[in-house]
């Protein structure tokens, strides 16, 4: 494995937002540098015309201070096992510029922390504040590296001895497989095994696990309800659909693809002629777009990358509605407790903590919007509309009983155009080409 220096990582200002937090927990640092450091992969030794190319290829960004260079050495990598979206894209320009004998680059980031206390707690409280615990782990030696490209094996499958252990042996499971099952969905899983007269695998459990995670609410949407003995007409998916179904005039696509279409009118697209390749203006009727979602969990765990890759995904939606549209327009709305500023707390900002493995409001408030707004950005689709509103309540904080949104609602979406040949998905054919261009599907 090679390893190359990158440029600076933080901006002078956002360094220094850094410095002032961890200079929060341990007052004896007195100052902290940052840079990208690259892992390269390679099957063999690079030639000199090899970085003639690769060394441009990792020299980016703007020429900021690198910060001290003399200090404890905190280095952040993806957590190993992972592939991060950066290594992905720049393995493929590699590869597009023909450096064909390395298999994968990667990046992490190299923090420098001069007069860091030698308080274990401390240490270990300021490295946690460097690093998101769910994409990423710190290491404080290079020798630590080394595992950093190994590829495990796949594994066989097990199963969990329900019929003979109960629920205690899911309850195992459960931890060991990070489940994340609530106990009324191990009571269900125990019960419907043991009608099967067989053990589950842990693959099955993962499979419900998923099914069942923050993004595929279904069972709870399509659920049917009894309410006060009397079974109700509508589940709650029904009743979102139920506006349309009473007044669709105008609607092209709703509820069947990645995003809902509402007609619009006639227009030009700016577009190649797939005749010549020349641009030119092409009369069409040119539909809306629309899509909102949500990316709660992710953004309440990390906020910065939660709402970024919510963005993120929500404008491919936009790009895969139908045969191809056209992302235009962006925003990102937030909902959260208390924000409970330091040396700003007001007095109605009442609260009974927090769990430990979410954000808190004010972080979640001061990254995730930024992260939204980057990923929009940086696709070139701007971030122009979102709301924010802070609510928490508790009767008496004594017993340990409030509303509010400690785990965030944040909500994504966005418009675009879609060309009215693009609005339906049809089936494709064996053996046939299909290419889209500025939101026509040509073959």
């Amino acid at each position: 494995m090679l390893t190359i220096e990158g440029p600076p990582s933080h901006s002078p200002y956002r360094l220094n937002q850094l410095l002032i937090e961890l200079q929060n927990i341990d007052a004896s640092i007195t100052s902290i540098g940052a840079r990208y450091i690259h892992f390269i992969s390679n099957d063999q030794d690079l030639t000199d015309k090899d970085y003639d190319v690769l060394n441009p290829l990792l020299s980016y960004g703007p020429d900021w201070d690198l910060g001290p260079s003399k200090g404890d050495k905190i280095i952040v990598i993806p957590r190993i096992g992972t592939t991060s979206p950066w290594s992905s894209k720049a393995t493929d320009i590699a590869h597009g510029c023909g450096l064909s004998s390395i298999n994968r680059i990667e990046r992490g980031l190299i923090y420098t922390l001069v007069d860091l206390t030698d308080d274990d707690s401390l240490r270990t409280h300021c490295f946690a504040a460097l690093y998101d615990r769910m994409t990423q782990q710190a290491i404080t030696q290079f020798d630590q590296l080394d595992s950093m490209f190994d590829i495990d094996q796949p594994q066989s499958f097990t199963t969990i001895s329900i019929l003979t252990e109960g629920i205690k042996a899911l309850e195992t499971a459960n931890i060991e497989l990070g489940l994340a099952l609530n106990n009324q969905e191990m009571n269900y899983l125990v019960e419907q095994f043991q009608i099967l007269e067989r053990d589950p695998t842990d693959a099955e459990l993962m499979m419900f696990a998923q099914a069942n995670s923050e993004h595929c609410r279904h069972k709870v949407f399509n659920a049917e309800w009894t309410i006060d003995g009397k079974p109700e007409q509508y589940s709650l998916f029904d009743m979102i659909k139920h506006t349309y179904q009473s007044n669709s005039e105008g609607v092209l696509s709703a509820y069947k693809d990645n995003a809902a279409v509402m007609s619009g009118g006639p227009g030009h697209w700016f577009m190649p002629s797939t005749s010549d390749q020349s641009y030119s203006f092409i009369e069409d009727n040119i539909h809306t777009m629309m899509k909102v979602e949500t990316h709660n969990h992710p953004t309440a765990i990390s906020p910065y990358p939660g709402a970024a890759t919510g963005s993120g995904g929500e404008i491919r939606d936009e790009a895969a509605t139908g045969r191809g549209g056209m992302p235009k327009a962006g925003l990102t709305g937030f909902a959260v407790s208390h924000l409970r500023i330091p040396d700003y707390i007001q007095p109605w900002e009442k609260s009974i903590g927090k769990p430990d493995r979410i954000a808190s409001a004010l972080e979640i408030m001061t990254e995730g919007p930024i992260g939204g707004a980057s990923f929009n950005n940086e696709f070139g689709r701007p971030n122009i509309l979102g709301f924010f509103r802070t609510f928490e309540f508790s009767e008496n904080p004594s017993t340990n009983n409030a509303w509010g949104y400690h785990k965030p609602i944040m909500i994504v979406g966005g418009l675009g155009n879609i060309s009215e040949s693009s609005v339906n998905k049809l089936d494709t054919e064996k053996d046939s080409l299909i290419i889209v261009l500025g939101g026509h599907l040509c073959s």
